[in-house]
Order: structure tokens, then C-alpha cells, then sequence
């Protein structure tokens, strides 16, 4: 039998340390998420932007704390990721698989907000929820419909919904701020969930940021080409290249006549803000239609767009960041506040030629993680170990010396804080996505990561496995399922993954049934 660490009954271990705190002694936590903020357009991870387009106010939270380089999230996609940070729990369980509209977040179910709410805490969410229901556990809530709009956003709070005049990233920021100013004096430890819409596509800068990168040229990644050679089904029916799937108009906003739905959320500017707004993206959208770019030249010419737009949306995140740190340090709080800065998932970005995120390639299946705590946390350090977003319920869970579900399934992540791995942290990581039939038709497929290995298999309508061999193959651009000199590693993987299965209760037959009627 392998032996799958980190896994029975651990999630119901306690910070001993943490339990015996008295409630003025707790630290406060600040939970900062944004929505598809690649860990490659962070610039403490270094890569292709680090130089171009730097963060750093995010950075900040690195340098003052730890950084985590190999964070992995359950499912690849919004308001799953969202509901797994909630509830410890998979999809499958908690039962928000996907973003289909079908189903809405249970919020009756046990969540980290409500114990940390019954254990003392003032609890608030601010920003974008995206999981349908109305959220629960928080003393006060202000939230995007859906997914929001980045110009004149509607909110919803508990008294119903109202619209609010400015840019989505600097109105979040504000609301939260002002929500920490009513709390600063407070004998009680608060709980702060900030969600940015930003980097979301359809990627509408700020207009503090429409210009930044306007002029700038950024390196292509070696995979923006992919022809997806050596690879099976999955990535060859895709929709979600940049070439074919990123729209001229919706999605890079040149719009060749003015359209007549707002298809974007662009009406809803103000005159002055669509006026700022033409000044900059008018020249560009007369300059693309009379160079009639086509071929290579127009994929290429598409990615400079997507990661101008891209990045400036990030760079209004990275503002709002620095905001928040300031205003804890202008005010004493800096000193006793656990700040944290996630994604709710990796994205691409142009890697195999690609935008968005699913599949359980590094890019999107790696989300950033940067967390500062003073007193404990090692200034600078970095964690290579696995850990998960399935781990950060139980991690705030210990930190307000709260015992841990034991129907959570992840660990907390207190010790790794510490400067301590334990020796039986995980070794094996399981994911499981689900929303095929759908947008970007990405297969339904689920698998394990070791620190070297990946295997996944896809199912539903097609029956295919892969292997890669990340050390070797750093890209993933050579499935090695079946060769011959990787049959051990196979053997021993499908062995655990099997196991990985039975432990997370992910084992319905039904689930990972391939429908041969459906099979071409």
C-alpha cells in the first residue's frame, strides 16, 4: 500500500499555542483576493514581467512575510475556488462544482467566517462574491452582483442593491478602509475578506491606469504558438486561444462601430470617464483597423493588447494593496493584522496560447500566496512545500485558536507560517474540475501533482490520460502517459491517486463514468 501523507484525520489538529490566546491577544486577518491574478504577473515570482510590470505593494507583503511557490487550488475556477476557501471542503462536497448558474453556495453549511464570528471576531466581506446566494457568517457584507461591472458598479449589502460612481478596484478599496476605520478602536479581532473584480476579463483598466501600459511591449512566452503536439483531445478542442477565442472587440474594446447592447459595461460610464476613455482607446482602435493585421502577426499584436489591459487593471490591485498596508501601519494596527494575497485560481497568459484558466497545467492550477505575520513569520521567507486553497479555512481557523472541523480536509497551515514543515505534510495533491459541457469547453478531467509528476485523466465524453514529468518538462508539453521508461512512476501514481480519491470521498462511479454513447 502507498502511503499517502497529511491526510486522515489531520485537519482536526489544533494549534495548541494559538487555542490559549485570549481574545485581545488574537491577530486581526485581512484577507485579500483578487479574480485571475496569475502568480507570473506578481513580480516577487520573478518571470517575463517581474521587470516590466512590477507589484509592489503586493511585494511588500512578501518581504514582510512569506511567500508560498507552489500553492494549488482544488478546481480552476471562480465561485468554486470561492466556495473551497469558505469550507475546507472540495467541490464535490461543499457543492459548488461550477460556475453553470444551475446551483447557488449552501450557505447554511459550516463556514471559517461563521466560527471565527462565534469565537469573538467582527466579520466583513467586501467585493465581489460570485457565488449566487447571499452570503453568511459576516457582520457586514457589501457585495458585487454576479461578476460586477469595472465602471459604476452596482453593490449589493443587506438592505438591498444601490449603484456607486467611480472604478470598481478604488471603490472596494475605499469600502474596505472605511469598514477598518469603524473597527481600528475595537477590543475585538476582526476578519476582513476584500475581493477584487480586477483582473477579470473583459480586463477594463482604471483611469489612473489607462495609459500605463499603453506604449509597452511585453516578451512573448515560448509556448504562444502551442500546436498542442504530443498532447491528447482535451487541449486540441479547447476554446479559449487567444487566437481564435479572444474577441477584437469585446474583449480588447476596439470596437469598429459603436455597439448597440452594452455588451461590455462600457455605457455605463459617466461623460467624462467615456471621454478619458476614448482619448486613449480611440487612436488605438483607428490605428488596428487600418493595419489589417492578420495570421501570426494579429495573435501576436492580440497578446500585447490582452497584457496591456491586463496588467493595468493589476496595477490599480497592487494600488489598493499598498492602501490597505499604509492605512494598518498609519494606525497601529500593522503590528497585530495577518494580511494575506491570493487569486482565486492561476490564469494564462498566452502560455500554449491561451487566456483564462481550468485546465491543471501549472499556470492555472498554481495560484499566488503571500502572507505577512509579524512576529512569526520569517521576513522573506519562501515555501516550497503543497499547499492548497482547500488549507486556508483551517489555517484562519488555528490562528483564532479555534478547533477544526474534522469535516474539513485540509491542514492548517500555521506550522509551515512558523518556519516549521511537519514531516508528514502533504506529498500529493488532488483536483477535480467539472464544467464540461461549457464556456471554453475544457474537459471535465481530474488527477494528482506530486512535487515532480502530474497525472490527470479526462472523462465524460472521451476516456484519455496524461503524464508529465514537470522537472523534465518545466512547459508540459509532452504527455508521457505509456511510455515505457516512465511505467513505475505511472503504476505508482494511478495507485495513489486512487487513494487520494477514497480520502476526499470524490468516488462516485457516476461522477467518472466515460459515456461511450457520447464518444465520437
Amino acid at each position: 500500500m502507498v502511503k499517502i501523507t497529511a491526510l486522515l484525520g489531520l485537519s482536526a489538529i489544533a494549534c495548541t499555542q494559538c487555542s490559549q490566546k485570549t481574545s485581545e491577544q488574537r491577530p486581526n486577518i485581512i484577507f485579500i483576493m483578487s479574480d485571475d491574478h496569475a502568480f507570473q504577473a506578481i513580480s516577487t515570482y520573478g518571470g517575463r514581467l517581474k521587470n516590466i510590470a512590477p507589484t509592489p505593494s503586493i511585494d511588500r507583503i512578501a518581504a514582510n512575510g512569506m511567500r508560498f511557490d507552489r500553492c494549488l487550488v482544488t478546481n480552476s475556477i471562480c465561485g468554486p475556488c470561492r466556495a473551497v476557501v469558505l469550507t475546507g471542503k472540495y467541490s464535490h462536497l461543499n457543492g459548488f462544482r461550477d460556475n453553470s448558474g444551475k446551483n447557488s453556495f449552501d450557505g447554511s453549511q459550516l463556514t471559517f467566517p461563521k466560527l471565527l464570528q462565534t469565537a469573538g471576531y467582527k466579520t466583513a466581506l467586501i467585493g465581489k462574491w460570485h457565488l449566487v446566494s447571499e452570503p453568511t457568517g459576516f457582520n457586514y457584507w457589501d457585495i458585487l452582483p454576479g461578476q460586477g461591472d469595472y465602471y459604476n458598479p452596482e453593490f449589493i449589502n443587506a438592505e438591498g442593491k444601490y449603484k456607486e460612481e467611480g472604478y470598481v478596484t478604488e471603490i472596494i478599496t475605499d469600502k474596505c478602509i472605511s469598514w477598518l476605520d469603524q473597527v481600528k478602536d475595537s477590543k475585538q479581532p476582526f476578519l476582513l475578506m476584500m475581493h477584487h473584480k480586477a483582473p477579470h476579463r473583459e480586463w477594463q483598466p482604471g483611469p489612473n491606469e489607462l495609459t500605463l501600459y499603453k506604449d509597452v511591449v511585453f516578451p512573448e512566452p515560448p509556448t504562444l504558438f502551442d500546436d498542442y503536439s504530443n498532447r491528447g483531445t482535451a487541449e486540441k478542442t479547447q476554446d479559449m486561444t487567444i487566437s481564435k477565442t479572444m474577441r477584437i472587440e469585446e474583449d480588447l474594446k476596439l470596437f469598429k462601430e459603436t455597439p448597440k447592447q452594452d455588451i461590455t459595461g462600457l455605457k455605463r460610464m459617466n461623460p467624462l470617464q467615456k471621454a478619458n476613455w476614448d482619448s486613449v482607446y480611440g487612436p488605438i482602435t483607428k490605428s488596428f483597423y487600418e493595419s489589417e493585421k492578420s495570421g501570426k502577426e494579429l495573435v501576436k499584436y492580440k497578446y500585447q493588447r490582452y497584457m496591456q489591459d491586463y496588467l493595468a487593471c493589476i496595477a490599480a490591485v497592487d494600488k489598493s494593496v499598498g492602501k490597505v498596508l499604509d492605512f494598518l501601519k498609519e494606525h497601529g494596527l500593522d503590528k497585530n493584522t495577518i494580511v494575506i494575497y491570493t487569486s482565486d485560481q492561476g490564469f494564462y497568459l498566452g502560455e500554449h496560447g491561451w487566456f483564462d484558466k481550468r485546465f491543471m497545467f501549472e499556470e492555472s492550477y498554481r495560484t499566488p500566496l503571500l502572507i505577512q505575520w509579524p512576529g512569526i513569520t520569517k521576513p522573506a521567507s519562501v515555501n516550497k512545500d503543497m499547499v492548497s486553497n482547500l488549507d486556508f479555512a483551517e489555517t484562519f481557523i488555528d490562528i483564532a485558536g479555534v478547533d477544526i472541523p474534522a469535516e474539513m480536509q485540509g491542514r492548517s497551515m500555521v506550522p509551515l507560517l512558523q518556519g516549521n514543515t511537519p514531516s508528514d505534510w502533504r506529498k500529493e495533491h488532488y483536483y477535480h474540475y467539472y464544467e464540461y459541457p461549457g464556456v471554453h469547453k475544457v474537459k471535465r478531467h481530474y488527477g494528482i501533482s506530486t512535487d515532480r509528476y502530474k497525472l490527470i485523466h479526462y472523462y465524460y465524453d472521451i476516456d484519455e490520460w496524461e503524464l508529465y514529468d514537470i522537472q523534465a518538462d518545466s512547459l508540459e508539453m509532452r504527455n508521457v502517459y505509456n511510455d515505457p521508461a516512465y511505467s513505475s512512476v505511472q503504476a505508482d501514481l494511478h495507485e495513489r491517486l486512487d487513494i487520494l480519491m477514497e480520502v476526499y470521498k470524490d468516488t462516485d462511479p457516476l461522477e467518472k463514468k466515460v459515456l461511450p454513447k457520447m464518444i465520437k
